[in-house]
C-alpha cells in the first residue's frame, strides 16, 4: 500500500469546463480549483486535472485500453458508490457486471463515462490480494 504521504496524478482532456464540474461533483468529487483553461479535483484522494481540450476528446470511447477509476477495498464501500451513480443519474457506459467469474480474480465493476467520453472504471474483487 501507498503512505499517505503520495497522491497520483492524472490529467485527461475535457470539453467544457462547467459540464465536467457537474459531473465530477455529481459523483462526489471535490473542486479543489478552477482556472480558465482547467478544473483539479480531489478524486477519491487524488488527484485528477481536467484541462479544456476539446479536439482531444475520443469521440468513441472503448473501455479497453483507455480508463481509470477506483479499486475498492470495502464491500460497502463500493455498493455506496454505485447507489450514489444511480441516483445522482450519472451516465453509465457498462452497468454493473461480473468479471473473470469463477476464477480467483473474479471483481464486478461498472463504468462510467464523463461529459467528454473518458471512462472511469470503480471495481471491488472479491479476493483482497487480486487488487494488485
Amino acid at each position: 500500500m501507498r503512505d499517505t504521504n503520495k497522491v497520483f496524478h492524472l490529467a485527461i482532456p475535457c470539453k467544457d469546463l462547467d459540464e465536467t464540474v457537474d459531473f465530477y461533483e455529481k459523483l462526489g468529487c471535490t473542486l479543489a480549483r478552477r482556472y480558465d483553461d482547467r478544473v483539479t479535483f480531489n478524486f477519491f484522494g487524488d488527484q485528477v486535472v481536467c484541462h479544456l481540450n476539446p479536439e482531444s476528446v475520443d469521440v468513441r470511447p472503448k473501455m479497453y485500453p483507455r480508463h481509470y477509476g477506483i479499486t475498492f477495498t470495502d464491500k460497502k464501500e463500493f455498493d455506496q458508490a454505485l447507489h450514489f451513480a444511480e441516483e445522482q443519474k450519472l451516465p453509465f457506459f457498462q452497468e454493473l457486471m461480473v468479471r473473470f467469474k469463477g476464477k480467483k480474480e473474479e471483481h464486478i465493476t461498472f463504468f462510467l463515462v464523463d461529459p467528454a467520453n473518458n471512462l472511469l472504471e470503480f471495481k471491488y474483487y472479491h479476493d483482497i490480494e487480486m487488487v494488485y
